[in-house]
């Protein structure tokens, strides 16, 4: 199994409330470095796991050694190294849970054409929109229309505001339908499926215009509380053949709730390390329900460590 993960390498600094306290923020790896640490951490023995990602100049040996120190991981010709300074992340939590987040510069998204000779020869991909602008709708389509794989996105900071106006605001994903039509299976949390259909719709029902629009699978997390899954019905758990099923009819919907037992500690990261985990559930021959848990306990244990410097070895040796 050739696994890509398609994501933006990010370098965080995280104020918590007790962080503003000491007047001292943590500063670490995030973004993509979180999935490739639970990808990492979770794939069965013989798999690669093959980076995507513009890297800017100026954290290319910092990323490059990242990427050396987690085993299976293979930084060939997909980290593309860009002029512009890299990612940088400012993340101001205002509770437990909720934050605030400021971008600092950035590396523009791919194209087309620098794009298709990397995914060539991938067995499956894995899409995160960590900065909003790694893949633009029409780019996301022409993927859609050429790659022969399995496409699981977690679609995030697409509904977040542009970077470079201060701190990024929830919004409205414009052309939404298009946008989630180009994946086999969309993750997103409860405040993102808030932005899609009417006021007062359930998960349920919102869930069901997302897959109306084309994904087979929607996964919605729900923080402490676990997540919730909507799924086409007759539509296989099997990725491998989520591309035959495209363009199919949704016949009905699954909804199922899958909770959790609550854990506290630090969540940056955790949304997206329960993804990539669930998906490496589902690609090794897991039920739903059987990798939905898998995420769940891979992204409990992540609560345990703070930010992706070091997360790889945090998730092996946790019980």
């Amino acid at each position: 199994m050739r696994l890509g993960v398609l994501g933006t390498f990010v370098w965080d600094t995280i104020w918590t409330l007790s962080d503003r306290e000491t007047g001292r923020p943590f500063e670490t790896w995030g973004g993509m470095v979180y999935s490739l640490s639970a990808a990492a951490a979770a794939r069965p023995r013989g798999w690669e796991i093959v980076p995507l990602a513009r890297v800017g100049h100026d954290l290319e040996d910092e990323a490059r050694r990242l990427m050396a120190s987690l085993p299976g991981v293979s930084a060939g010709p997909g980290v593309f190294i860009v002029p512009e300074r890299n990612n940088r992340v400012e993340l101001h939590y205002i509770d437990a849970a909720n934050r605030d987040e400021v971008q600092i510069g950035g590396v523009g998204g791919w194209t087309w054409e620098d794009l298709a000779p990397r995914v060539a020869g991938l067995d499956a991909l894995y899409v995160n929109y960590f900065s909003g602008s790694e893949l633009s709708l029409e780019v996301a389509e022409q993927l859609r229309a050429a790659f022969d794989g399995p496409i699981y996105c977690d679609l995030h900071s697409l509904f977040l505001t542009p970077p470079g106006n201060g701190v990024r605001q929830r919004c409205k994903l414009p052309e939404w339908e298009r946008w989630v039509a180009c994946f086999d299976a969309v993750q997103l949390n409860e405040e993102e499926l808030g932005e899609i259909g009417g006021a007062g719709e359930s998960r349920e029902r919102r869930a069901g215009r997302v897959l109306d629009a084309g994904p087979g699978l929607a996964l919605i997390t729900l923080g402490e509380h676990g997540a919730a899954s909507g799924r086409r019905l007759g539509f296989s758990a099997d990725p491998t053949s989520w591309p035959g099923e495209r363009g199919s009819e949704r016949a009905g919907l699954s909804f199922v709730d899958h909770p959790s037992s609550p854990v506290t500690g630090d969540p940056t990261g955790a949304g997206d390390v329960w993804g990539i985990t669930c998906f490496c559930g589902l690609l090794s021959g897991l039920c739903l329900e059987d990798a939905v848990q898998a995420a769940h306990r891979m992204a409990a244990r992540k609560l345990g460590h703070r930010g992706a410097s070091g997360l790889y070895d945090h998730l092996v040796a946790s019980p």
